[in-house]
C-alpha cells in the first residue's frame, strides 16, 4: 500500500527504542460530495470511521468491523485500498515513550441506511456519533477547530490531511465545485 505522509509530532524530540506500533484501518465513504465521517464532541473534529485492528485480524476484517462498530455500515462492498498514513505521537502508558501508528484507508461502499452502532465506552463518553457531511464543510470545519481550539486531539492533522487529500484525488470536478 503507498505511504501517503509520514509525520513525527513536535513533541518527539528524537525516535526512541521504547515505542510500539500500532495498526488501524480508515474508511472512505462517499454518496456524491457527502462523506461519512464520525463527529466527537469533545473535540470538536470530524474523522474517518475505523480503529484498531485485533491481534489475528486482516486489514479488511478489521476495517468492516470498525465500520459497522462505529457507524451502523453494514454490506461492506468494493474494498479498494488508498494508501498508508503513518505518524509517530507520545504514548503515556504502559511505560512506553512514542506510539508508532499506521493507519490503512480503505474506499468502499455500504448500503445506504446504517443501522445501530456498538460504540465503546470511551467513544460514547468523548460524544461521537456518525454523521454524514459535505466533505468540504468537514475541512473547514477541522481547520477552524486546529487554529483556535484548545481542545483538539492528537489526530485532528492526520484527518484533515487525509479529507485534502481525498477530495484531490478522488472526487471529480463536478464533485469539486
Amino acid at each position: 500500500m503507498r505511504l501517503l505522509k509520514s509525520t513525527i509530532h513536535p513533541d518527539i524530540e528524537k525516535l526512541s527504542s521504547n515505542q510500539f506500533t500500532r495498526k488501524a484501518t480508515r474508511a472512505i465513504v462517499f454518496k456524491g460530495e457527502e462523506i461519512l465521517l464520525l463527529y466527537t464532541k469533545r473535540y470538536h473534529d470530524y474523522s474517518l470511521p475505523g480503529g484498531g485492528i485485533d491481534d489475528g485480524e486482516s486489514k479488511i476484517d478489521g476495517l468492516i468491523r470498525e465500520l459497522k462498530e462505529e457507524t451502523g455500515a453494514h454490506n461492506v462492498q468494493n474494498i479498494q485500498a488508498f494508501g498508508v498514513y503513518e505518524e509517530y505521537r507520545p504514548w503515556y502508558k504502559n511505560d512506553v515513550d512514542i506510539v508508532h501508528m499506521l493507519s490503512y484507508c480503505f474506499v468502499c461502499t455500504i448500503d445506504d441506511v446504517l443501522q445501530e452502532t456498538a460504540l465503546e465506552t470511551h467513544e460514547i463518553n468523548n460524544g461521537m456519533r456518525p454523521v454524514w457531511i459535505n466533505i468540504h464543510e468537514a475541512i473547514k470545519h477541522n481547520e477552524h477547530t486546529i487554529k483556535h481550539s484548545e481542545n483538539k486531539g492528537l489526530s485532528i492533522e492526520r484527518e484533515t490531511f487525509l479529507l485534502k487529500l481525498i477530495v484531490s484525488e478522488l472526487l471529480t470536478n463536478d464533485d469539486k465545485k
